[in-house]
């Protein structure tokens, strides 16, 4: 179906305004070599003078040519003319005409490898800034769907605007030789470059519309290309293989994938025929004023108003100005149209978080002295209506572990996420020994505090990177990232690694070997002990644990955090029950707070749960 969207147009103001991307596009390459972009805009200078210079060379060797035919030829054979200097002209102008054409090739090449180094250079330098622009944006704009949109469209021009960079060069290295090679033929015929002109101005708008109509479709697909991504991955991906195999989705994700590659291919379809016929047709125009330009330079010279060497020159230079005003004008369009995109890139460089540094931020207190203290707070997800906590007032003691329990939608991941400063409460504030959160710089805060949740990140690295990450900075200390893995009960795992803490992570890469889901999450709670953090946190640390290992990871979790402050979450009551007290949420609130033996003898929602869950082992 085709996208009502995509046949939208963009105002000529708006796409003009896209222009101004081009002068942080060649900031951010000149950002990437300086000496590169330098030598790449004087060598195509050099290569931009060339055609003019070697087409008058090329009129003065046929005008030396025919002056010498019409004078009489001296006696004897090549070694009487050569000895009797009447070549020497000719051959100085062949040799200089020789270094020219030598000298445009060399030029071109140097040009080429030049623009190929750069645009892997660049497209190296955008993807970086990409990566740290967007590592330091809210965890907001990650939850949004337009956010990803707008993400994809940025990836994709990350790698995709090179082919520009070299475009915008040449544009001004055309805009030198058309220069050049106008100031010659005004000197003959100066009314047929403005014919040129003319006859090119169909070409440009009919070029300039179907880059505007091609842009509207690369930007309005954005959701379905994202999915056709999903489908890639999860049709041919190690983590999904097995239930893909056992619940026979092949043929469903196959056809899902086709259906939407072919609602993307058609569109493109249609706009590759009708920009195909349309130029075609406007470039028989232009091609037919060539060729009657052409036809009266001849008859010109025929009339003897023109030389022969003046005929070469002007429909040489009229010739290569036939296809560099095409080239130029039709470049513009392009250029224009491809600055749609570069908004694609630098509308997302400019979005900026709201989470930031204080301008005179407070220390983090090293250690907790007082604790953490929730008062009133209430927030809202961007773009919803619904609180996911309102009026909530708690606090956690310094060297206590609170455990938060509740169904799913309580809100006990929102008050990590407001703890960490992921997001900031909408209403009310948190408090740590008395300096709001807000008051600290976030890294600060982050580096103070070691989070493990369930879904952590399995990454393709070392099982000794796994942990090391945990404090990057310290992330080559061989004995803290041993000591954390002792802490976590992951040295165990790691012992049986045939490299040990060399050993890669993961099928991904080359000799990686993999893990069980309980292997790795034991390596998981390293990296949070590898942070020596004030405050730690586990978010339903043992999902993947088998009762065994969870006994032991919470026995030496308590052993631990004994003196240290912590919060727990777990849907197992066997697991919170060793936190020093225990708050029950439901719908943000707190329903009911104490130790599991308080809570057990009030009989209320907890006592209520934990009998449940109880009944389940008997």
């Amino acid at each position: 179906m085709k996208s009502a969207r995509a046949t939208q147009s963009v105002p000529l103001r708006e796409r003009l305004a896209t222009l101004r991307h081009l002068k942080r596009l060649f900031a951010q390459v000149w950002r990437t070599s300086p000496l590169l972009m330098l030598s790449s805009i004087v060598l195509r200078l050099l290569r931009a003078v060339q055609p003019l210079l070697v087409l008058y060379i090329g009129k003065l060797i046929i005008d030396e040519i025919v002056l010498q035919s019409g004078q009489a030829a001296p006696a004897g054979g090549f070694q009487e003319w050569l000895s009797g200097g009447r070549l020497t002209p000719l051959i100085e102008l062949l040799a200089l005409e020789f270094a020219l054409v030598v000298a445009a090739d060399l030029l071109a090449r140097a040009v080429s490898a030049i623009d190929g180094i750069l645009g892997e250079l660049h497209s190296n330098q955008v993807s970086m800034e990409l990566m740290q622009h967007a590592a330091g944006l809210d965890l907001k704009h990650f939850e949004s769907s337009d956010y990803q949109d707008r993400l994809e469209r940025a990836r994709r021009q990350a790698a995709g605007r090179n082919a520009m960079l070299s475009q915008v060069f040449g544009q001004g290295q055309a805009i030198i030789t058309v220069l050049t090679l106008a100031a010659g033929l005004l000197v003959y015929a100066p009314w047929l470059i403005l014919l040129l002109l003319v006859s090119l101005i169909p070409s440009v708008v009919n070029e300039a519309k179907f880059n505007t109509r091609s842009y509207l479709i690369s930007r309005f697909r954005s959701p379905e290309r994202r999915q056709l991504e999903y489908l890639r991955y999860i049709g041919a991906s190690a983590e999904t293989a097995k239930e893909i195999k056992l619940f026979g989705l092949g043929p469903f994700l196959v056809e899902r994938f086709r259906q939407l590659a072919d609602t993307i291919i058609e569109e493109n379809k249609r706009l590759a025929i009708a920009r195909a016929a349309w130029g075609g047709v406007f470039a028989a125009l232009s091609t037919a004023t060539y060729y009657g330009a052409y036809a009266y330079i001849v008859w010109r010279t025929v009339a003897g108003e023109f030389t022969l060497g003046e005929l070469t020159f002007l429909s040489g230079a009229f010739l290569r100005l036939h296809g560099l005003f095409e080239e130029l004008l039709i470049g513009v369009t392009q250029i224009a149209g491809q600055s749609l995109y570069l908004d694609d890139l630098f509308s997302f460089f400019d979005i900026r978080p709201g989470i930031v540094r204080p301008s005179d931020p407070k220390p983090f207190p090293r250690p907790i002295r007082q604790g953490i203290a929730f008062e009133g707070v209430g927030f809202r997800y961007p773009d919803t209506d619904r609180w996911v906590v309102r009026n909530l007032s708690f606090t956690l003691r310094a060297g206590e572990t609170l455990a938060l329990v509740g169904e799913n939608g309580a809100g006990k991941t929102t008050i990590v996420k407001l703890i960490t400063r992921l997001y900031d409460p909408d209403e009310g504030r948190i408090l740590i020994d008395g300096i709001d959160l807000r008051d600290i710089d976030v890294d600060e805060l982050r580096a103070n505090i070691g989070v493990i949740f369930q879904d952590f990140i399995r990454y393709s690295f070392t099982a000794g990177e796994n942990i090391g990450i945990g404090r990057i900075e310290s992330g080559t200390d061989r004995a803290r990232i041993e000591h954390a893995a002792e802490q976590g009960l992951a040295a165990e795992v790691i012992s049986r690694l045939p490299l040990g803490y060399e050993q890669p992570l993961g099928k991904l890469f080359a000799n990686g070997r993999d893990l069980s889901g309980g292997e790795w999450q034991k390596v998981a709670i390293a990296r949070a002990y590898m942070r020596q953090a004030e405050l730690l946190i586990l978010d339903e640390p043992t999902a993947s644990l088998d009762a065994k290992s969870e006994a032991e990871v919470f026995e030496r979790f308590k052993e631990l955090t004994e003196g240290k402050t912590a919060i727990l979450i777990s849907h197992r009551f066997s697991t919170v029950r060793i936190a020093d007290r225990i708050l029950v949420l439901a719908d943000g609130r707190i329903l009911e707070a104490g130790t599991h033996e308080e809570l057990v003898a009030l009989a209320g929602t907890y006592a209520e749960l934990f009998e449940l869950q109880a009944a389940g082992y008997r």
